[in-house]
């Protein structure tokens, strides 16, 4: 692990009151981090295309009795546009040295989509550094359990992002209609707060914003090996909860429930891919009871909310 220094950031961007925006130097590459409230310490790992400003809905819920830690992961938002380093293995290692630079010895750990494989990964290799696991939205790599999800492939842009070079050339220049496509469909047509997604446009326009966001899924066969690795020389034992909504419902649960040990997992109903912008409320009815619990949480029955 590299050398990791926090200094304060002089980043401008909006953020709600409350909120410290620090930078964080972390395993070669430098985090913006979104920081607020005290008390246990939570680490939030947003997917695309977010940044940290994806849990401003939830954030206020939670400050009041935890230590929220929200960063703009490797290549996004203000965070460095790292050549290299967009697996989940190198993504972990960087949420690792992120808490380490921090002083947290032990945090809850919530991730979603691309967050989700890089959470899953920090915990199975530092269970003692992960309190609980929250995963939403995502799957993990090859595991058995998505089938259904996948019966007619992965979703359209999974091939797109794949390709070397093509997305960030055809869409440059043309980055908010791009992203208000995924928020809209996120958010089942509602649409989220338009300081929020202003941010995010901001965030993914040029052609190396771009680059960096593509070249998550560029490294996803690395990223499902790491994770297939992992689940062959051992099992998730820390408390977990999986959330799913729309589309992918069920089936990160599904993956995890062979290979994890205290797993309990939802489905929130009418709700898009964005659940902390889209329904806030309903994903806090969940964390709050679930990061609250001292022991394992267990859940013979799914719920639904």
């Amino acid at each position: 692990m590299d050398p990791v220094s926090v200094t304060s950031s002089r980043t401008l961007v909006h953020r709600p009151p409350g909120v410290e925006i620090r930078r964080v130097t972390a395993n070669g590459v430098d985090l913006n981090v979104a920081l607020a409230g005290e008390g246990p310490a939570v680490l939030l790992l947003h997917g695309f295309p977010h940044t940290w400003q994806l849990w401003t809905g939830i954030m206020d819920g939670l400050a009041g009795r935890y230590r929220l830690i929200a960063p703009d992961l490797r290549g996004t938002g203000a965070s460095t546009h790292a050549p290299d380093g967009y697996d989940a293995g190198t993504l972990a290692t960087d949420a690792e040295a992120l808490l380490d630079a921090l002083g947290v010895s032990s945090a809850a750990v919530v991730g979603i989509d691309a967050g989700t494989p890089p959470a899953f990964l920090l915990a199975m290799r530092r269970p003692g550094l992960v309190r609980q696991l929250v995963v939403m939205e995502s799957l993990l790599g090859t595991l058995p359990g998505a089938e259904e999800f996948l019966a007619h492939g992965a979703p359209w842009w999974f091939g797109f992002h794949a390709v070397p070079g093509l997305a960030e050339t055809v869409l440059t220049g043309q980055e908010a209609h791009y992203i208000d496509w995924f928020l809209g469909a996120g958010s089942l047509g509602e649409g989220v707060d338009p300081t929020v997604r202003d941010a995010f446009v901001r965030a993914y326009t040029g052609t190396e914003a771009l680059r960096c966001a593509c070249s998550y899924y560029r490294a996803l066969p690395t990223s499902a090996a790491q994770i297939q690795e992992a689940v062959g020389t051992g099992r998730l034992t820390v408390p977990t909860m999986a959330i799913g909504a729309r589309p992918v419902g069920r089936a990160l649960e599904q993956q995890l429930r062979p290979v994890t040990d205290h797993l309990v997992g939802h489905a929130i109903e009418d709700c898009g891919h964005i659940i902390p912008l889209h329904r806030p409320e309903r994903l806090l009815s969940l964390l709050e009871p679930f990061l609250d619990s001292a022991g394992p949480t267990v859940g013979p029955r799914p719920g639904r909310v």
